[in-house]
């Protein structure tokens, strides 16, 4: 039975670390722990990215929301759905994290710099931050 139970305990912390040192690790579709927003991670070359691809917000259909707060008035006809709002991130081994990246928000039309890392239990933390990572705010995803 301790066998048994070792090896389960093995065979978790393998995956955990094999995620942590897979810069692809971050691929796929991902929702909020909210349940009101998902999005897509891709790689374009060596950069992660994530576009919107689905979420919930009031009675308007999401193909009718746009980008109305964007600074760029040439912008705010764009649609939310399918728009990319992370860009520029690399993973950065030694920190086991992403890096570098530009998070945009539609709800206010600005950009932070961000870092995304994976937890111990496969929950993406996306961190988007002013100057300094403690001026910050962090979402959570789960994979789906």
């Amino acid at each position: 039975m301790k066998n048994s139970i070792a090896g389960i305990f093995f065979l978790i912390n393998s995956f955990i670390s094999i995620a942590q040192n897979n810069p692809d690790a971050i691929l796929g579709k991902w929702v909020t722990t909210a349940g009101n927003c998902m999005v897509e991670v891709y790689k374009q070359s060596n950069e992660f990215k994530a576009k919107i691809i689905w979420f919930k917000e009031g009675k308007k259909p999401i193909n009718e929301w746009v980008d109305e707060k964007n600074p760029d008035p040439a912008l705010r006809n764009r649609k939310l759905l399918g728009m990319e709002v992370l860009h520029g991130l690399h993973y950065d081994l030694d920190e086991k994290e992403w890096v570098d990246g530009v998070i945009y928000d539609a709800t206010s039309g600005k950009e932070w710099d961000s870092v995304v890392w994976l937890t111990d239990d496969n929950l993406l933390k996306v961190k988007g931050y002013w100057v300094f990572k403690f001026l910050s705010e962090t979402k959570t995803f789960k994979r789906i």
